[in-house]
């Protein structure tokens, strides 16, 4: 054998694969498309207010006003450095949900079992594929156990396709092959790669699995409408300020200008910044409370979840499963006083449960993965190391899986070269009854025992035994004859901070409804211990016998589904669906998928989930943890929330803008807003709408309110007339300080003593006073979106640095421009008197007592709507 030679036992070498790794390059069937800088360039030259800023920048050269053509032009470079920085944060943070997404991938290398990420898996690797895997490359099968796969995304037939290991006698084949993309819906296999990448066949076809949704949201639409009609607004108020100011003064072009600057003024481009950064910085976020998001969408629906339908085993208990009982029964009656029984505490183990211990291993696992059946082994070196009752040299010639027919698990066992077989199965007690045919008074018996032990809290299972001759198997497991042995009990503590994470949950208002496989005695005892209020139970086959209204009005009552098998998940999430419920439902299982899909958000576990489900999913659980969903709710509200108050600023914030903008133009003023001056409010106003309330903490009631109404718009009455009345405060404060600017104050003092007021002052002086008002009452925007409900000074101690860093950045570059010639010149900006500059200052600070006091009286009328009787 050459040094270059792959060992087919051991699979390849660490170097041998880095070596195909940076000959044939990643397994990337397409990589996730990032905008070069050109392209986000252009991108941002389309959007409106570039296009007009640019336009403006041009016009001031035509005119041979370069200074203010290059200080604008300069303005127009700061704005898309801010975007380029704001929309980079963004692409980042939807690359990084990508690379935490990617999918997995087990190969045998140097002998030694590996967890890569799929992209590493190169040609000539053994690939270990088994059921919910997504396959992570084409490869020819090298070993198969009952190994079938869902080649729909290929092949358009949705019934799993049989495979079977290649042999030298047979060509490679669609039966002996796996595909890249494709999942494994049942067994397990052993696959040696063929083609990565590109040259896999999904990649000859040009398919993506990598790439996040970019549907457009319910959000997205309703801000897109308003936007529309806004500009619609905007363009004829445009029109009409040109045409008026060209026909009353006959100078086109500065009335041109004037009608850009009104349009930069009224156009609420910010919109697409925040609806663009708060879902995908929210995602980044999410991260850290251990969930990881897979469609952006989800972010937008998290904080409506009205009913979160939960696992049982894994999620609200820790999946550290332990045997602490065990009955069979004594070999001289089957009266319920001759079963015996064990318990964790005892000190030994009798021989009479040698048996019921031993087919349990048998019937799991050689190399277990799943807690309950390493629970089994575990229990087995402890008590039967010494016998000959574990079998390490037997060898697994048949298995047949779990079903939603059978929920039950039988492995064949070869035990010598002789043709005798012994067959092990494990499964839940009524399934193992029923493979066993017992007589009703056995039924009965073992029946009560069952409820004897779920009542603690204990997953019950059933263990049987067989004997068989031969390699003739039977299709079904149900031409074996069982003997049965007896029943485990295994328990699976609570997580500790279930309890806290539901009693949230409940103050949220949100239903938490448990969904288990488990016996419904057993699961009532989880739902107390984890604090789920009283409710019914419904079982699996009480589901399958009510019909679609009558599921959905009992679903009303229910807090426990149990014995449920994943294809019913899916009634369960169309019933309440129906009720008009907001549903997240949780799961790890290739069956889960429709559940999972159908929705509105779906959550797989990121340790013992399946591909499958994870593909399936919006959000992945990185540790499977229950309260990690019910921080992502509370992540989720705290995104949602923020997202209105920045876009009730936006809102506000144009209308004192705009007035600056159109007023004077309707009064034959001297123009107050220039494009110079729109650039300048822009690189205050956008930060201030995304860094300044993305970084907003959340509310402390944020998980004390009802889950919103995703019906309700984005804008109603209510909110268009409190931001209106926001604004609309502002401009008074303006027009107060232009006012005065114009009027002058006179003499405070007479008879030589000093003079505190001033004489009428020019436009340039006016222009500095009235923006210094307009750059205090946003940051009098600011602080009052930022309070929910009119709760003013309670916001005031909730920090927010970079919020305080935007105002006071803001109010600091305004005196810069005023007292600096070199950009007071082009901004035609002159520095007031001093008094002056106090009064405007004070002015601003007018709006914001005024805007609170505007935002308490709507907060107070909405209490007292709710309060009236015809509310409730």
């Amino acid at each position: 054998m050459t040094a270059n030679h792959i060992n087919t036992l051991d699979g390849l070498t660490t170097a041998q694969a880095a070596q195909k790794l940076l000959q044939d390059g990643p397994n990337d069937i397409e990589q996730a498309k990032v905008r070069p800088i050109w392209r986000r360039l252009i991108d941002m030259l389309r959007q409106p207010m570039f296009a007009l800023l640019v336009t403006a920048a041009l016009l001031y050269i035509v005119l041979g006003d370069l200074t203010e053509g290059l200080t604008l032009s300069v303005f127009v470079l700061a704005v898309l450095v801010l975007t380029f920085y704001q929309e980079g944060k963004s692409e980042k943070s939807i690359q990084a949900l990508r690379q935490l997404t990617q999918a997995n991938a087990q190969v045998v290398r140097s002998g030694q079992t590996l967890k890569i990420p799929a992209r590493e898996v190169v040609v000539g690797d053994w690939l270990l594929i088994s059921e919910g895997d997504r396959v992570a490359a084409d490869g020819q099968l090298l070993s198969a156990n009952n190994l079938q796969i869902d080649e729909s995304m290929l092949t358009g037939e949705s019934v799993p396709v049989s495979k079977q290991a290649h042999t030298s006698d047979t060509p490679a084949n669609s039966q002996n092959t796996v595909q890249a993309g494709t999942f494994i819906v049942r067994g397990q296999g052993v696959a040696r790669v063929t083609a990565t990448g590109q040259r896999s066949q999904v990649g000859q076809i040009g398919q993506s699995l990598n790439q996040l949704m970019v549907d457009t949201t319910p959000l997205q639409q309703q801000t897109a409408s308003l936007v529309k009609v806004l500009a619609s607004i905007v363009l004829v108020l445009c029109l009409v300020m040109v045409l008026t100011l060209g026909w009353r003064t006959g100078q086109w072009i500065p009335a041109v200008l004037s009608g850009i600057a009104l349009a930069m003024a009224t156009l609420p481009e910010e919109y697409a910044v925040v609806l663009t950064i708060f879902p995908a910085m929210g995602a980044h976020r999410l991260t850290r409370t251990g969930v990881l998001t897979r469609r952006i969408q989800a972010i937008e629906t998290l904080g409506a979840i009205s009913v979160l339908c939960t696992d049982k085993t894994g999620t609200l208990t820790q999946n550290r499963m332990t045997v602490t009982a065990l009955a069979v029964k004594t070999h001289n009656a089957a009266a319920d006083a001759s079963l015996l029984t064990w318990h964790a505490g005892a000190p030994t183990l009798s021989e009479d449960f040698y048996p019921l211990v031993e087919h349990a291993i048998l019937a799991s696992a050689p190399e277990p993965f799943d807690p309950m059946e390493a629970a089994f082994h575990a229990l087995g070196q402890k008590h039967l190391a010494a016998t000959d009752h574990l079998h390490a040299d037997w060898e697994l010639v048949q298995t047949y899986a779990l079903s939603p027919q059978l929920k039950a698990m039988s492995h064949v066992w070869q035990m010598n070269d002789g043709p005798d077989r012994t067959v092990s199965a494990k499964g839940a007690p009524e399934a193992m009854m029923a493979l066993c045919h017992l007589q009703d008074a056995e039924r009965k018996t073992w029946s009560a025992q069952v409820e004897r032990m779920a009542a603690q809290g204990l997953r019950v299972l059933a263990v049987a035994q067989s004997r068989f001759v031969g390699n003739d198997w039977p299709e079904s497991v149900h031409g074996f004859h069982f003997e049965w042995l007896g029943l485990i009990g295994l328990t699976d503590p609570l997580r500790p901070e279930i309890h806290q994470a539901v009693a949230e949950c409940q103050s949220a208002g949100i239903r938490v409804i448990m969904i288990t496989g488990d016996y419904p005695a057993t699961a009532q005892v989880i739902a107390r211990q984890a604090g789920l209020p009283e409710g019914e139970t419904l079982s699996g086959d009480t589901l399958d016998s009510l019909s679609d209204p009558q599921l959905q009005a009992r679903l009303a009552q229910v807090t426990v589904c149990a014995r449920i098998s994943p294809h019913q998940k899916l009634r369960i999430v169309q019933a309440l669906q129906a009720a008009g419920e907001v549903v997240a439902m949780t799961g790890d299982g290739v069956n889960d998928a429709p559940a999972l899909k159908a929705a509105h958000v779906g959550v797989a576990m990121g340790a013992r989930g399946t591909d499958v489900a994870r593909e399936a999913a919006d959000l992945v659980l990185v540790d499977d943890n229950f309260a990690s969903i019910v921080r992502g709710i509370r992540v989720g509200r705290r995104i949602f929330g923020n997202l209105q108050k920045s876009m009730h600023y936006i809102f506000a914030i144009h209308i004192p803008i705009a007035g600056i903008a159109l007023v004077p133009m309707l009064m034959g003023w001297p123009p107050m807003m220039l494009p110079l001056h729109v650039a300048l409010m822009e690189m205050v106003i956008d930060p201030a709408c995304s860094i300044a309330f993305e970084n907003e903490p959340a509310d402390a009631q944020v998980m004390q309110r009802p889950p919103r109404d995703t019906t309700a718009p984005l804008f109603g009455a209510s909110a268009i007339a409190l931001a209106m009345g926001q604004g609309l405060c502002v401009l008074a404060s303006v027009a107060l300080t232009y006012f005065l600017a114009q009027k002058g104050l006179g003499a405070w003092a007479s008879d030589g003593v000093a003079q505190l007021g001033w004489s009428p002052l020019d436009p340039a002086q006016t222009r500095a006073m009235v923006f210094v008002t307009l750059v205090v009452g946003n940051a009098a925007l600011i602080l009052s979106n930022r309070a929910q409900g009119g709760a003013f000074w309670a916001s005031l101690r909730v920090p927010n640095p970079t919020a305080y860093a935007v105002m006071g950045l803001a109010l600091g570059f305004l005196m810069v421009a005023i007292y600096w010639p070199w950009l007071a010149g082009p901004l035609q900006f002159k520095a007031p008197p001093a008094q002056a500059l106090w009064v405007a200052i004070g002015s601003g600070l007018l709006s914001l007592v005024n805007v609170t006091l505007l935002q308490w009286a709507f907060a107070t009328k909405h209490e007292t709507a709710l309060q009236r009787p015809d509310s409730q």
